[in-house]
């Protein structure tokens, strides 16, 4: 677990430096941003950037709702925590997991192991906001109205993000951009203090 303990001179890394040995894992609901904060912090620290939903698109060649619609969602989480587990063994990347990744308990293993774990934090009528156009969501293709499946969703997954992040970020009110130059002062203040434990 890495805590943040600004007032220790332990190994004191620059956000240059943990980017080429580190990764940073953004972790959130739906509609937080993950995917294009991601590209932004991944652009901003010249690293590779990768979105678990789009490798598993990749590599099946089908898109997610075609993986839920064929193998439910015990089948896709299944694909989701293997393909974590391969890409969270990488060094010197962003990755943009999935809302659900964190249901896991061997995902958020990984992710809390092996990189700094950015929860993006957003409000319900946000989420509702970003994804009403959003048809690639198979959680939403619901009878069910939206805003009761996302508190459903937030009740369950958000004390997981919790758990697990090292770092905490509201997305509501920034732009990406914003966001990614958030996450990067905070974890470069004064350099980077990081004490294993």
């Amino acid at each position: 677990m890495i805590i943040w303990d600004t007032s220790s001179t332990n190994f004191l890394i620059s956000i240059n430096k943990m980017a080429d040995k580190r990764n940073i894992f953004l972790v959130g609901p739906m509609g937080a941003g993950k995917s294009t904060i991601g590209r932004q912090l991944a652009q901003q620290l010249n690293v590779e950037f990768y979105d678990s939903d789009q490798e598993i698109e990749r590599r099946t060649g089908a898109d997610i709702g075609w993986v839920f619609d064929v193998e439910g969602e015990v089948g896709f989480r299944k694909r989701e925590e293997k393909i974590i587990s391969e890409l969270t063994e990488r060094q010197g990347i962003i990755l943009a997991t999935g809302g659900g990744c964190i249901t896991s308990p061997q995902t958020r293993k990984c992710l809390s192991a092996r990189g700094i774990v950015v929860y993006l934090e957003t409000t319900i009528e946000k989420q509702i906001s970003r994804t009403q156009r959003d048809k690639k969501r198979p959680l939403l293709q619901v009878d069910s109205p939206v805003n009761e499946v996302l508190e459903k969703l937030a009740k369950k997954r958000n004390p997981l993000y919790q758990e697990i992040a090292d770092l905490i970020i509201r997305t509501d009110d920034q732009n990406a951009k914003a966001v990614a130059n958030q996450i990067i002062q905070i974890l470069d203040k004064k350099s980077l203090h990081c004490m294993w434990m």
